[in-house]
């Protein structure tokens, strides 16, 4: 309405991906920074960026299964192997040792999701008898059978201690993990890898956004709140608790195909319980239930030890190093679970919480009511 840019008449248009002009408007600007961002960035900072843009992905998929549809899981590493494996599997070259198709990117990277959600559907069934802690147990248990699957599956995987190369980066020919020209610009393999990441990030996200806001939706966010009465409401507990362990595997296996090939090799070790506990750190401190939330705490959390080396070089009473108190990653892990436990007894919705209270302050400003 004129003059109400704010009030919403019609229900679609409350449940808009980007409700307003000025979210439209700061959307668009941040892409583009973020988009044009390795013009001036160094290699290193790159493959870092992307490496929080893709482990996004998998946030959001944890994201939708625990904050959306509160189902409790721990199992997430298992699926980004799952995925990690099934695109080296698929994608990758072919040795005497391990197999590999050799197929093109718009192939195994899609492929490489379905074959995680495949199994988180086969999976779902018995998770979806348990709640609360007994399920939280179930999926731990999955890493532990991972990690042994993982280990003996040495075709796939290539072994402990050996490992094997992910999937390739090409796309109809195009190769995107090697230095290229585009429009009689030269780019290096870090910048085009950063702009894949990118890409696939915004689409799963705005893939996420239409599911929340969707039937399936709010299915979830009422099985979440409660169970039992959603299901008088008529809500299919049983498909729609699947559906969720199907998408999040789904989610997982993207990014864990993904998520790989920024290092160039794949090991067996690195499917453990520490990657699931990361994970759910970066939906706690992202905020659980948002889809911003989730790319916030990926992020942080991935840059944070970057963070921690750079505050050790300015900072001069904090000691890190070989030669001081703390060790970066002795540092790393107190701030971890400082921000953990600080997170979840002052700002549960995390550092999606804190933008909307400065937000809202500012809007309000400079009425505190």
């Amino acid at each position: 309405m004129r003059g109400r840019p704010a009030l919403f008449t019609r229900y679609e248009a409350d449940g808009a991906i980007l409700p307003t002009n000025a979210q439209r408007v700061w959307f668009v600007i941040g892409l583009i920074l973020v988009a044009i961002l390795p013009i001036w960035l160094p290699r290193d900072w790159m493959i870092l960026i992307a490496t929080a843009f893709i482990a996004s992905v998998g946030v959001i998929g944890l994201n939708l299964i625990t904050g959306y549809a509160g189902q409790v899981s721990l199992g997430h590493a298992f699926f980004l192997g799952i995925g990690a494996y099934a695109g080296a599997a698929l994608g990758g070259a072919a040795t005497d040792k391990v197999t590999g198709l050799g197929l093109d990117l718009i192939i195994w990277l899609p492929a490489a999701g379905l074959v995680a959600g495949l199994v988180g559907a086969i999976i779902a069934p018995i998770a979806v008898r348990l709640k609360g802690l007994y399920l939280a147990f179930l999926t731990l248990g999955l890493v532990f059978v991972g990690e042994h699957i993982f280990r003996e599956w040495e075709s796939v995987t290539g072994g402990p201690g050996i490992g094997r190369e992910p999937g390739e980066l090409s796309f109809f020919g195009w190769r995107f993990d090697v230095d290229g020209t585009i429009g009689g610009f030269d780019v290096t393999r870090e910048q085009q890898i950063y702009w894949l990441g990118l890409v696939v990030l915004i689409i799963m996200a705005f893939m996420a956004k239409n599911i929340v806001r969707s039937r399936i939706g709010r299915a979830f966010a009422a099985i979440r709140d409660r169970d039992i009465a959603a299901e008088v409401m008529g809500i299919d507990l049983t498909r729609y608790k699947v559906l969720a362990f199907a998408v999040s595997s789904f989610y997982a296996g993207v990014a864990g195909a993904l998520l790989f090939t920024v290092t160039g090799f794949v090991n067996t070790n690195s499917f453990n319980l520490l990657l699931s506990i990361n994970y759910i750190a970066m939906v706690v401190i992202g905020g659980a239930a948002s889809i911003a939330g989730s790319i916030m705490g990926a992020a942080f959390l991935t840059l944070l030890p970057r963070m921690i080396d750079a505050a050790g070089d300015v900072i001069p009473f904090l000691e890190v190093g070989s030669q001081g108190i703390l060790s970066t990653s002795q540092l790393e892990r107190i701030i971890f679970g400082v921000l953990i436990i600080g997170f979840l007894i002052f700002e549960p919705m995390g550092l999606y919480g804190i933008w909307i209270r400065v937000r809202n302050y500012w809007k309000a400003w400079p009425f505190s009511y």
